[in-house]
């Protein structure tokens, strides 16, 4: 080999060891950003492998959790596959000077390869739509508890009706709330019972949101006539609180008004609270409202009168500055 060869050698090796040493050191950058980002951003690894869902409080949301969770982590895994093919083609497969023109060795046709790239994205979609079907039937299973707290859910424009079908108000009427432009709707339940729900209409699709039940249940009219299933179950809520509630469905001017509050109580404090009711308030000699007897039974912020999650709206269309919380709250 002559001394201009050997040198061309060496300088090649050089330039080849060279872009070895700075690729590895951007892998190893890369590796130890992608390491720093979960743990400088403050999250435990709950909130990580919750992908910025919210915590779910029955046991229907921890199902459809755990089914999120997986799917991120499959869509991620094939992801990072698919971006480390790419780079790596775009790195070790790019054409470098002194290369001819000539194009590399193709594989348009190699039947395994195609085989290979058929079969895994099937298996992939089948094994996700079981899983999807196994989570959906748990979710819209009616069996169970016999004795489960009913609620009929009755959504109009543009608030909402919640009634507790089997109970009576001195007026002989089912205990009922109804929402109104200056009050949140408060949907009372208990924790650690069964609840049936069963929804509809009056004029407009709505659609009933909990983030904490996460899912959406759509609220048509007429939902016999509209082949909808209207009835549904959550097993329980697991704990107390008070969650917010939304319309998740544009139904006209004033959808954004639309909110409720879930309060979650103890089952001995919503026995309690349908108890009073039921009876007439001696300081108004009318039926207790929602707020009356949860004020009554004083058993702290989850039995506070007013939502504590959200707050009216203001319906004056000619109102030019936003809807601010009251005062205090």
């Amino acid at each position: 080999m002559g001394r201009a060869q050997l040198r061309g050698h060496r300088g090649g090796l050089a330039r080849g060891g060279a872009r070895s040493g700075v690729l590895g050191r951007a892998v190893k950058v890369a590796a130890l950003a992608a390491l720093m980002v979960p743990l400088t951003t403050g999250c435990s690894v709950d909130e990580v492998l919750r992908f910025g869902w919210p915590v779910g409080v029955t046991p229907q949301a921890d199902h459809m959790r755990t089914l999120w969770t997986g799917s991120v982590i499959a869509a991620l895994v094939v992801g990072f596959i698919t971006w480390g093919a790419m780079f790596w083609a775009m790195i070790f497969h790019r054409k470098r000077a002194g290369d001819d023109d000539e194009p590399p060795r193709q594989t348009q046709y190699n039947l395994p390869v195609e085989i290979v790239f058929t079969v895994i994205p099937t298996i992939i979609v089948a094994v996700l739509f079981a899983f999807t079907v196994q989570v959906q039937n748990n979710v819209n299973d009616l069996t169970g508890d016999p004795q489960a707290v009913r609620v009929d859910i009755t959504g109009f424009q543009w608030n909402w009706t919640f009634a507790y079908p089997g109970t009576r108000t001195p007026t002989g009427a089912p205990v009922t709330t109804i929402g109104t432009s200056d009050t949140i709707p408060l949907l009372v339940l208990p924790t650690d019972r069964t609840i049936e729900f069963t929804q509809r209409s009056n004029d407009v699709i709505h659609s009933f949101f909990v983030p904490e039940f996460l899912f959406k249940r759509d609220v048509f009219p007429y939902p016999e006539k509209n082949n909808q299933r209207n009835v549904w179950r959550v097993e329980q809520i697991d704990r107390e609180g008070a969650f917010v509630g939304r319309c998740a469905e544009l139904c006209g001017a004033y959808h954004a008004s639309m909110n409720f509050e879930v309060r979650a109580l103890r089952p001995e404090l919503f026995d309690r609270y349908i108890q009073l009711r039921s009876q007439v308030n001696p300081a108004t000699n009318a039926a207790y409202t929602a707020g009356e007897a949860l004020q009554t039974l004083n058993c702290g912020e989850w039995c506070a009168p007013v939502a504590i999650t959200t707050y009216p709206f203001k319906t004056n269309r000619t109102v030019r500055s936003a809807t601010l919380p009251p005062t205090g709250s």
